[in-house]
């Protein structure tokens, strides 16, 4: 198999932070378009009538208002309503979702409808039309890098690792303007007073320590005994590397504590914030070597096991199972960390490997947040750039 990483194409390791969005495999063409998948766009959902959220690319001059709209119809507890649901978040339309047990068109499965057009059929049918309509950002897009030869927990952990190196390098560079500023001047204005932001840097943080500890321990759990009863000893390594960074998470957390209730601007918080940005910056190297060296050495062994794709499918359930908190409250968060196709392909792997029931609730889950909760805890991009500049 290689090297683990080659599964997917990461296109663009600084894509926006605040969008995610779906994709579907299917052997069927896609349709050839230049994929600009990294933009995102205002999209709103007439059950919440919110905008999506901010991207540092230009958004589009047209108002949600104006934007073309596309009525769903289909069952609200469907899976597939869900899932079509949740890809139309991600294009530059107005949502009108009209519940109904059986669409009024007089077909089983979902149906969107486009000014006179009415499209119903596979998912892989309805988003293709979605993308030849609106093809930014393309939700087929990249559907081919998946290696199916590859191991389903393998790919879903490389996915994971994707998340969390793009997650801690946005933490990195929010903490170098944190530091930058020294609690002497005030940042992006929405993040309220510099104390406020210390706490929303915080709440971010919590969020990506129980996603890192709970990919740990999947990887302990899952994965590794998996390789540990072909060659005995072969994760022992794997495992120091997970032990030996536990104490600087942990120093993060009680650095941002301390930071909180330091006296703003003082030296003493000065000097907390830049230990904080030098720690949090180790964080980040340190996660970024080790999984790429799992990557490299030690998932690719998976193939060898010779697992049943039964048996994949299986490990990958108990993965999910290991990762309660991931999956749940802090999926959104989780899958902000991914590209466009690589989000989609990891609900693709969640469809496959686990019953309709649940990889329902997963897109309800996703839609709802989107409905029902707005972005808290984490700054907007010109925030974060600005200790780049």
């Amino acid at each position: 198999m290689g090297n683990c990483s080659k599964t997917l194409k990461n296109t663009n390791p600084d894509h926006n932070p605040d969008g995610f969005y779906p994709k579907i495999n299917s052997s069927d063409k896609v349709y050839q378009t230049p994929d600009n998948s990294d933009k995102a766009y205002r999209k709103t959902d007439k059950s919440s009538a919110t905008n999506f959220l901010p991207s540092p690319s230009p958004l589009p001059s047209t108002s949600p208002a104006a934007l073309p709209v596309v009525r769903l119809y289909g069952p609200p507890t469907s899976p597939a309503t869900s899932y079509i649901r949740f890809a139309l978040l991600y294009k530059p339309v107005t949502l009108l979702f009209i519940p109904s047990e059986k669409p009024d068109f007089g077909f089983e499965t979902p149906v969107i409808q486009l000014g006179s057009d009415v499209i119903s059929g596979s998912s892989v049918t309805i988003l293709r039309y979605l993308d030849a309509n609106f093809p930014n950002p393309l939700l087929l897009s990249n559907w081919n890098t998946y290696n199916e030869t590859t191991p389903v927990v393998v790919t879903a952990t490389v996915l994971q690792h994707k998340s969390l190196i793009w997650h801690l390098e946005r933490m990195v560079r929010w903490g170098e303007d944190l530091a930058a500023r020294g609690g002497r001047s005030k940042g992006d204005p929405v993040m309220g007073s510099a104390r406020m932001e210390v706490k929303k840097y915080g709440k971010s943080y919590s969020q990506l320590l129980e996603v890192m500890l709970e990919h740990a321990q999947m990887e302990e759990k899952i994965v590794f005994p998996i390789l540990e009863r072909e060659d005995r000893g072969l994760s022992k390594s794997v495992n120091e590397e997970h032990a030996r960074d536990l104490p600087l998470m942990n120093g993060i957390k009680e650095d941002i504590k301390t930071i909180i209730v330091l006296d703003t601007g003082s030296s003493s918080s000065q000097d907390a914030l830049f230990t904080l940005s030098t720690r949090i910056k180790s964080l980040q190297e340190n996660c970024k070597k080790h999984f790429e060296e799992e990557e490299r050495g030690i998932l690719p062994l998976m193939e060898a096991t010779d697992l049943t794709q039964g048996q994949q499918e299986r490990l990958l359930e108990q993965s999910l199972d290991v990762m309660p908190g991931t999956h749940s409250h802090l999926l959104r968060f989780f899958m902000e960390g991914l590209l466009p196709h690589e989000a989609m392909l990891y609900l693709d792997l969640i469809t496959k490997c686990t019953d309709k029931e649940r990889a329902g609730s997963i897109y309800r889950f996703l839609v709802e947040e989107h409905n029902g909760k707005r972005s808290e805890g984490r700054p907007t991009m010109g925030l974060l750039l600005k200790a780049k500049s």
